[in-house]
C-alpha cells in the first residue's frame, strides 16, 4: 500500500482514485492533534492497514514534536495495546 502524506492527513488510494485508507489528525492547538479518523475499505481489512496508517501518523507526530488526543476509537484502542507509545498521549 504506497501512502500519500499531506499536513494532518496520510491517506491510500488504487489506480483509479478511489480512496482505500485515510487516518486524520487535525490541529487542536499548535503542539496537540487529534487522532480522530481512521478509515480502511473493506478490501484491505484485517491486512494491517490500519496499523500501518496510524504508526505512519505517529512517526509525523513525533517529528513535529505533537501530543495527541485519540478521539477516534481505533486509534484509543491502538493506544491501550500498544503503552509503549504512551509517552505521545496529552496528560
Amino acid at each position: 500500500m504506497h501512502l500519500t502524506y499531506e499536513p494532518h492527513r496520510i491517506y491510500a488510494v488504487d489506480e483509479s482514485g478511489m480512496l482505500l485508507a485515510e487516518i486524520t489528525f487535525p490541529a487542536l492547538s499548535g503542539e496537540v492533534v487529534d487522532l480522530n479518523h481512521t478509515f480502511v475499505h473493506d478490501s484491505l481489512r484485517g491486512q494491517g492497514a490500519a496499523d500501518q496508517l496510524t504508526r505512519a501518523a505517529l512517526m509525523e507526530i513525533e517529528a513535529h514534536g505533537w501530543k495527541v488526543v485519540p478521539s477516534c476509537p481505533y486509534a484509543a484502542r491502538w493506544f491501550e495495546k500498544h503503552p509503549e507509545k504512551s509517552g505521545l498521549l496529552t496528560k
